[in-house]
Formats: C-alpha cells, structure tokens, sequence
C-alpha cells in the first residue's frame, strides 16, 4: 500500500495547510478545520483502481465541508462512501446524519455538498468513483446519501473486510485486472445499496416519490429475472400496478420502457467490457433479460444506433477499454 500523504514527515507549522490542500487534491476541494492544527497528524494511503480510487485515512479530529460553491464547480460526477475502521464519524448531506462506528458505511454525492466530522481521531476507508459504475439509479442512490448501513450482519459485514483488504494490496494488483476487480466491488457495493431500500417491502412512509424509488430499487435487482413485469414490481411495493403506471408517466416514461432502457444500460457496458470479450452477443443479452437474440439486436440500435456486436467492435482498441473517456471523467 502506498503512502500517499504523512504530515509527520512535515514541521509541525507546515502540517495543517499541508493537509487542508492534500485533502481537497487528493478527493474533491472541501473546506477543512482542524481541532488542532499546530501538531496536527494525518495521513493517505492507497491509490487507483480502474476508475475505483480507494484509500486508508487517518486523521486527528477535524471537519471537512464540501461547499455549494464547490459541488456546484465539480468536474464529473462522483460518488464517495467512507467505511470507519477505528474511532467515529458523522456524514451528513441531504439534511440526513448518519453516525458511523467501526465497519458501518455511508455513501454521499460529491455533486451535492456535504460534512464530514470526526470529533476524534479516526482512520477510515474511503472509496470515490464514478455514479455511473453503481448498477443503481442515481435517484435510488439519491435517497441513499447519509444513511448508516450498518457492517455488523448481513451483505454489509462483508464490506470492511474487503476494502480493507484491497487498500492493503492495491499495488499487486495487475493492471489488466485492475478494471475487473474495481467492478466487483462496485457490484458488491450496489446489492448492499439496493438492500438498504429493497430489503423493506413495506409501503414507503414518504409519499409517491418514496415508493418510486422502492419501485426502482426492486427493478434494479431484478433485472436478470425474464418475468420480470409491472405486476411483480408494483406487488413488491404493495400498490396497484395502475398506480405503479401513473408514478411512471408522471416521468415521462413507463414501467416497461424504464426496464428496458435499465437492461440495455447494463448489456452496453457488458458489451464494451474486455473481460467479457468472448460471450456470445446473445448471451450477454440473454444475461440481462432479452431472450431474443433478434429483439435484443433491433432494440439496442434503436436506443444507441448501431448494433450490439458493431459496438463491442468500436469499443474496442487493441483490446483496451477507455472507460475514463465513456464516463465523461474529467477532473
């Protein structure tokens, strides 16, 4: 594991400037006060992984807030979550607090501000990735900012351990695989997300809105499943299917063409993955849910104007995927 930043290594006056700029260029620029900046003690480690940054942070108490300003000036579109392995933080955003004790995770929107408060001395985890790599919405992650899952039971005990791991060896990772593993987190990622909201099948408390996104978070994981229809998202969210229908078409779209464009998001980036070079088109198709090779075919040009097979073509240059150029990455 890299060092990337250690103020120890700096005159105690030179720490506290060191580590406000080192912080805003290594993540996002944030506004950070520290609780004592003369012998401040902090430090980075980690690196890249694919289009997946992940690093091990520890840092006496201190504040960091991600201005309006700031989001408002971001350069792409970027999501964080922060796992505490020692000590406690808070993540707010959203008008949302979420206290994290060793092991629980929260994730937030660098295009949104935020705070970030550690009344002590903690390290944590800390991922940053583009929104677009997460297989959820963005408005289902939208309700998710500042929530606590917790990392004691369930999908999300498993995350710590995992991250804690791949920040340890980041650096022996081949970069020919680098992509591909960044992917299995992310993925790992998603289905803890998607329980957080999918796991309550009970009515959402907060109106149409709540429901649509429990509607959503249902399609999200039941991509896969062919029978898939309007009846069995609207029986998971306990509501009339044409109840289901009308908070669709209050978005200008419907329950079908939601799932279809869902599904073909997924087999485009299946399709433009060098790892899954060798899968039949129809397989990759039939994975997401289009069991007709010549439907999956005449729908994918539709949506993005060329076939499936003369797409993996173009995506791939001497076998080489620039996902950092498909994601719009620019900062």
């Amino acid at each position: 594991m890299s060092v990337l930043i250690e103020t120890l290594d700096l005159p105690s006056r030179e720490r506290a400037d060191f580590w406000r700029s080192s912080i805003s260029e290594s993540f996002v620029p944030m506004d950070t006060t520290l609780s004592s900046p003369v012998d401040f003690a902090g430090s980075i480690r980690g690196g890249a992984l694919g289009t997946l940054q992940a690093y091990d942070v520890t840092a006496d108490a201190h504040i960091s807030r991600r201005t309006p300003k700031q989001a408002a000036a971001a350069q792409g579109d970027f999501f964080k979550l922060s796992v505490p392995l020692r000590g406690y933080c808070v993540v707010m955003q959203d008008g949302r607090e979420a206290p994290l004790t060793p092991g629980d995770l929260a994730v937030y929107d660098t295009s949104r501000s935020y705070t970030l408060a550690f009344e002590d001395t903690c390290e944590l985890l800390v991922l940053m990735f583009p929104q677009q790599l997460l297989r959820i919405p963005r408005e289902v992650l939208s309700a998710l900012t500042a929530q606590r899952v917790s990392g004691r039971h369930g999908v999300g005990a498993l995350v710590a351990p995992l991250l804690k791991s791949l920040v340890e060896h980041i650096d022996e990772v081949d970069a020919s695989q680098s992509q591909r593993v960044a992917d299995t987190v992310l993925d790992l990622l998603s289905t803890v997300l998607a329980d957080q909201i999918g796991g309550n099948r009970e009515p959402a408390r907060g109106g149409s809105g709540a429901i649509l996104v429990q509607a959503k978070s249902f399609i999200e994981s039941h991509l896969h499943d062919v029978d898939l229809t309007p009846d069995a998202v609207a029986f998971s969210v306990h509501i009339s299917t044409g109840y289901l229908h009308k908070l669709f078409r209050r978005e200008d779209t419907s329950v079908a063409r939601y799932i279809r464009d869902r599904r073909l998001e997924h087999c485009r980036r299946d399709l433009a993955d060098p790892h899954q070079a060798s899968l039949p088109v129809s397989i990759v198709g039939a994975h997401w849910g289009f069991i007709d090779a010549a439907r999956f075919s005449r729908v994918f040009k539709a949506a993005y104007g060329t076939s499936p097979r003369e797409y993996r073509l173009s995506r791939d240059v001497n076998g080489v995927i620039n996902l950092a150029a498909d994601l719009g990455m620019g900062h």
